[in-house]
């Protein structure tokens, strides 16, 4: 294989694994408990997958299931990031943010082990859960930094998506008034409302 097909599956590899992270994320803000583990397992069996189809690898889905049960654990230790999702108000948003980031941290992290071992030559056959632990343990970490990242960039485009959607709403209501379809209390009361959202 050459160096450019490599580099080609190296990158393909490295998308599937950010939007499957990103969805895992997602799946983190599921406000109703263990049907957030079942969708960030489901996502991340899915990469794998999609993994396996750029590594030329053979899928086969209970041994997936296994691998992923294996390396991360079987969910005992984000059970206490979802225990404050029972916390009524405040612990559906607290137990979201920390089971987005913990959501996308562990399928990053999960990503990595997966292309590294595809990329060294390795199959499901030879996958050592024991041997890569390790290896899951440090992008956990970094997947932690990237999680957060990834956060604090949909909440500037989020934020971006607001400001243009006001100013749009704001020259809307200039218009309806200059038309004389509103009165100056109906503009002013609508556009305190626009202003505070």
């Amino acid at each position: 294989m050459s160096e450019f097909e490599k580099s080609n599956r190296g990158e393909s590899a490295s998308s599937i694994i950010k939007n499957h992270m990103i969805w895992s994320m997602g799946a983190g803000f599921i406000p109703v408990p263990i049907a957030d583990l079942f969708a960030v397992s489901a996502i991340q069996l899915d990469m794998i997958r999609q993994l396996c189809k750029v590594y030329d690898i053979d899928f086969k889905q209970t041994e997936g299931k296994a691998m992923i049960t294996a390396l991360t654990g079987s969910g005992l230790a984000r059970l206490g990031a979802r225990a404050v999702k029972f916390i009524p108000g405040v612990g559906s948003i607290l137990g979201g943010v920390t089971m987005a980031a913990l959501s996308g941290a562990s399928t990053y992290a999960l990503g990595e082990v997966f292309k590294k071992h595809f990329e060294t030559g390795g199959t499901f056959l030879d996958f050592d859960p024991e041997r890569l632990r390790k290896y899951y343990n440090e992008k956990f970490e970094k997947g932690k930094e990237v999680a957060d990242e990834l956060r604090k960039k949909q909440e500037n485009i989020a934020k971006s998506a607001d400001a243009n959607t006001a100013m749009e709403k704001l020259k809307e209501l200039v218009e309806m008034k200059t038309a004389g379809l509103l009165t100056d209390e109906e503009f002013e009361a609508m556009k305190k409302k626009i202003i505070e959202q």
